[in-house]
């Protein structure tokens, strides 16, 4: 059972930790290219900024956003802005969030997302929790996959083999952080299964797209290449 109201703690605690962090850069840092091709970090601030005001519209029944190129556009126009905006935009769009989650709500109600995907209202606050703690990551300011609370890791880990269970360009793949396990890919007994063994930062960090593998051990088969996400 998903805890939304949990999630949206979550969320709140894991937002002070990227303010507290973004608090310590300049204007200069700002411009810097982030972890993310093509991406400065003002980049990852105003998407962060958007993405909780399209997560509202999620959940107050409209669209994510306008359009693809609306959301590209808005990212573009708020990238360059000085660090004090960027600070006061990320503020009061985690409040509009949060504010939104608090109101009385049917959570088993069923939302639509990006691209037509469609997802319990109780999860739209670990979607959120997914888009800070991740971008904080590739922020790269210091905060690691490491870093990551275990709960999330754990969570989020199992929410990306579910994404790609059942796809076809997706061997049998069985994972393991050696405490826990999970199961992706292709459900069919013709293959032969992948065994995909490593720390669990290394693990998410993989199926995220975050690393390259290299941190994994993988018997039965090659590492298999997901697609993008």
């Amino acid at each position: 059972m998903i805890d939304h109201a949990h999630d949206l703690a979550s969320v709140r605690d894991a937002t002070h930790r990227l303010l507290t962090a973004v608090a310590e850069l300049d204007n200069a840092l700002v411009s810097e290219p982030s972890r993310l091709p093509g991406w400065s970090r003002g980049h990852v601030l105003a998407h962060l900024a958007r993405n909780a005001d399209a997560l509202v519209n999620v959940l107050e029944g409209r669209p994510m956003y306008a359009s693809a190129d609306a959301r590209d556009a808005d990212i573009e126009r708020d990238a360059s802005r000085p660090l004090d905006v960027h600070l006061t935009d990320l503020r009061d769009s985690a409040a509009r969030f949060q504010e939104t989650g608090a109101a009385p709500a049917d959570w088993s109600r069923t939302v639509e997302l990006r691209n037509g995907v469609t997802d319990s209202a109780s999860r739209v606050p670990f979607r959120r929790w997914i888009e800070v703690e991740l971008h904080h990551v590739d922020l790269g300011v210091g905060y690691e996959l490491e870093d990551l609370p275990e709960e999330f890791v754990e969570r989020e880990t199992g929410f990306l083999a579910e994404r790609f269970a059942g796809h076809p360009e997706v061997p049998p793949t069985h994972l393991t952080d050696g405490t826990r396990a999970w199961s992706t890919g292709r459900r069919d007994t013709t293959s032969p299964e992948v065994t995909v063994t490593g720390p669990a930062p290394d693990l998410l960090g993989w199926l995220c797209g975050r690393r390259d593998g290299g941190g994994l051990t993988v018997t039965g088969g090659s590492l298999p290449a997901l697609p993008p996400l």
